[in-house]
This record gives C-alpha cells, structure tokens and sequence, in this order.
C-alpha cells in the first residue's frame, strides 16, 4: 500500500499505442489536498496519464497507485475519482440539470435534495439550468463537465483542459470551484496549454516531453531551477540604464524576438538575485526603475527551456 499522504503513485508508468511510445518511464508522486498542473508539448502524453488516472485506460508496465490502491485494470481505479478527457460527455438533447441528475444515475449516485443546484450555481450556470446542451458553447460544456465530476463528491478530480472557451466570468468561476476543492482536501490534477492558468492555480506542476517526466515538484522549485529569465526594465532614462546594465556582471542585453516583445523598455537575462543587483545599481546612478517583469511568465519560460532541453537531445 503506497504512501497515505499521495493522492497519486506511479512507477516506471509505460504505455504505447502501436510504434507510438506515449508514456516512456513515468514516475509521479502527487500529494493530497493540493492542485496539480500537467503541462507539455502536444504528443507529450498528457491525456494518456490522465486516462490512466481515471481508469479509461491500463498502462502496459510499470505501477500506479490511485488514492492508495493499486490500479491493475481499465475502469477498475478507485470510486472517488472523476474527471474527463477530450472534453466531457454530456446529452446534447437534455438541459443541465438533467444531464446532472441522468449522469449522477450513471454513476450509481443519488444526490440529495437541492446538491444539483448547489453544483450549478458554483460553476455558474444557474441561469442556464433548464435550457438544452446542444445550444451551450464549449465554455458552457466545459462548466458543466466539471459540475458533474462535483456531484460525485470526488477526493481526485482530473481534468483535461478545463478552461478551453471560457470566458472570465467563467474561468472565475470554474477557478473558484478549484481552489475551494482543494481547501477541502480533494486532490485536483489538470492539464492546460495556459501557461497563466497554472500559475495562478497550481501549487505543483509536472512538465512532460516526449513521454517523460522533465520536472515535477512545487512551482518555486522549478523557478529556482530555471535561474535565468528575461526580465523588461522601464525606467526614466533608457540610454542610461542600458550603459549601468552592461557593466553588471551576469546582465547580458537582450536583442531580437524578446526585445520587441518589450518594445521601449530595456530587456535583460539574468538570475533574480543579479536583477535585484543591477536595480540597486540603476537607482544608486540616479536612474528611476518604473517597473521589473519577466518578459515571459516564468512558468512558461521553465516550460520552453525544459521542452527544448528534451528536442535537442533527441536530435
């Protein structure tokens, strides 16, 4: 029996459709109560490990524990897990509530009185209740997926891309439901090609390419890990922040694509600790510093150094 304390154990987690490897070696430890973000390249094999979680699938080597119990069959994973992949199965032909209340069924659940409403209202669709499926948008469809796997009262939730379409009432409202899950001991696992959305949500993040594991651990970890970044300085003197800069030892000036992206400003790559450096040393020459960013959010600064590491050796 694995560790109480993981959601989520996997070992040596092999999977291959054909000549096609999806998931070479994988080993993941996911705690309990926290928001996991799955993200990699396209083909890395996100939604592979998320089927497995959920039980749609059964890995051809390797071992996996789900909630403390061994996973050694398709649809044989552990009750208290819900989710979907590729979008979530609705009844286009029957509204809302009665796509809660026949799936509940399907589920051998039978909510009490008044919780389908309660799952509608946290994913905002109150108003849209009793209208069809079939004339919802994918947003509205992805809301209500996650409405559903909330009716099951899970302690794994797992979702794949659950924020495609959203707008931002309803990524509010979908992030929301998120948080409160996991302040509430569930265990959330999701994948997203929204860089921003994993950083505003998750505690941890695995980053996968070509089938393996290329980190996984705690957000702050992988931006100690990544120590260079480039960062946009705008200041009251530009010509002369960029003369303080490249007498900073470590601040190499930064030319091309990243350069453009801060337009007017001046880009640098270097470690936070060498930024906080060449500030002091602007401020100390007289010259103001308006506003220090990364230019690219340093998630997806991490994923793109990562993703690349793994390409180039494979060539």
């Amino acid at each position: 029996m694995g560790d109480a304390q993981l959601a989520v154990r996997a070992r040596g987690l092999t999977k291959c459709f054909g000549d096609v490897v999806a998931l070479d070696g994988v080993g993941l430890d996911l705690a309990s109560g926290r928001i996991h973000g799955l993200a990699g390249p396209n083909g890395a094999g996100k939604t592979t490990l998320l089927g497995l979680l959920l039980g749609l699938a059964v890995a051809d080597g390797g071992e996996l524990e789900v909630l403390g119990r061994p996973v050694g069959r398709a649809l044989a994973g552990p009750r208290q897990v819900a989710g979907f992949v590729d979008g979530p199965g609705l009844y286009p032909s029957l509204t809302a509530r009665k796509n809660l209340a026949a799936l509940a069924a399907l589920h051998g659940r039978d909510p009490r009185a008044g919780r389908i409403d309660e799952v509608l209202a946290e994913v905002g669709l109150t108003d849209v209740a009793d209208d069809r499926v079939r004339g919802f948008s994918l947003g509205m469809r992805q809301r209500l997926g996650l409405a559903v796997a909330l009716l099951t009262e899970p302690r794994l939730l797992v979702l794949d891309e659950p924020s495609n379409g959203l707008d931002p009432a309803g990524k509010q409202h979908v992030h929301g439901a998120l948080r409160r899950l996991a302040e509430d001991g569930v265990t959330v696992v999701l994948s997203s090609h929204r860089m921003d959305d994993l950083e505003a949500l998750c505690s941890d993040v695995t980053i996968l390419a070509a089938g393996r594991v290329r980190f996984s651990g705690p957000l702050e970890k992988l931006a100690a890990d990544s120590p260079e970044v480039d960062y946009r300085l705008l200041t009251s003197d530009p010509q002369a922040a960029l003369t303080v800069a490249a007498e900073v030892a470590g601040v190499r000036i930064v030319t091309g694509a990243a350069a453009r992206r801060g337009a007017g400003a001046l880009v640098v790559r270097a470690s936070a600790p060498t930024v906080e450096q060449l500030v002091g040393t602007l401020v100390h020459a007289g010259v103001g510093v308006r506003e220090v960013a990364p230019v690219v959010p340093p998630l997806e600064a991490a994923f793109l150094a990562l993703t690349d590491q793994q390409q180039e050796g494979e060539r």
